[in-house]
């Protein structure tokens, strides 16, 4: 099994109809949902933000490519969490 991690995606993009639902397709086509979806439009583009807290690992470089290939983004930056340092 896979080990689960928390991701947010963050992206830009332009600002059309059907972008949204598009975003989601992604994650639909992987049985995958949104623990937390925000989208802002800001004159002609759109900046949103997609969370999961617990996604497979191995699907996380997948999801971005395909969020990347959406009619309309212009960027995608994915957000992992930090890993936790040892105390000195």
């Amino acid at each position: 099994m896979s080990d689960l991690v928390s991701v947010r995606f963050v992206l830009t993009a332009d600002a059309s109809p059907g972008l949204l639902p598009r975003l989601l397709q992604p994650l639909a086509k992987r049985d995958l949902v949104a623990d937390a979806f925000h989208a802002v439009r800001q004159g002609d583009a759109m900046q949103v933000e997609l969370v999961l807290d617990a996604m497979p690992a191995g699907m996380v470089h997948l999801v971005a490519g395909n969020l990347g290939q959406v009619v309309g983004v212009w960027s995608v930056e994915t957000v992992l969490p930090k890993p936790l340092r040892a105390a000195a």
